[in-house]
């Protein structure tokens, strides 16, 4: 169980641990259709930086599975995102992207809207097999990584 849920009252007393593990399945990231391979590990810490603010500073890592955008071979990658996140009860920075708003009358900080998002953004949308794959010939369809195919097609589009 991912410990995403942290008492301010905690936190008000000094920094807080959150470690946990957010599975495969797990319903906060299910709606993201996210190509996991592997359970998401939250590592951090939430401290206070001001009154009504608080800082959750850590790492989110996992594995993502998918085909290479030039040959089509399973890929799997390792993802980690390092991430300083704000939280604030400041009515006013409700409309800044980079702050997660708080009720001014809340009592817990819910992390996982945020890691979600950020593990969203850390995900390539184009993973390759490497970088320097040659992906498949537009005539044959040969792996080119293979080596020349033979083929006479022209790499050039007509």
């Amino acid at each position: 169980m991912a410990m995403l849920r942290v008492d301010l009252r905690d936190v008000r007393r000094g920094p807080v641990s959150t470690d946990g593990q957010l599975g495969i399945e797990d319903p906060l990231l299910s709606e993201l259709a996210l190509p996991l391979a592997a359970p998401v590990d939250v590592s951090g810490r939430v401290q206070a930086t001001q009154e009504g603010e608080f800082l959750w500073r850590g790492t989110i890592a996992t594995q993502v599975a998918g085909e290479c955008r030039r040959c089509l071979v399973p890929v799997t990658q390792d993802v980690m995102v390092n991430a300083d996140i704000l939280f604030s009860m400041d009515p006013d920075a409700a409309d800044d992207p980079s702050v997660y708003p708080l009720a001014a009358s809340a009592t817990h900080l819910e992390l996982g809207e945020a890691v979600r998002e950020e593990l969203a953004l850390a995900i390539p949308a184009f993973p390759l097999c490497r970088e320097d794959c040659a992906g498949l010939c537009p005539g044959c369809g040969a792996d080119l990584n293979a080596g020349p195919c033979g083929c006479t097609v022209s790499a050039e589009p007509v």
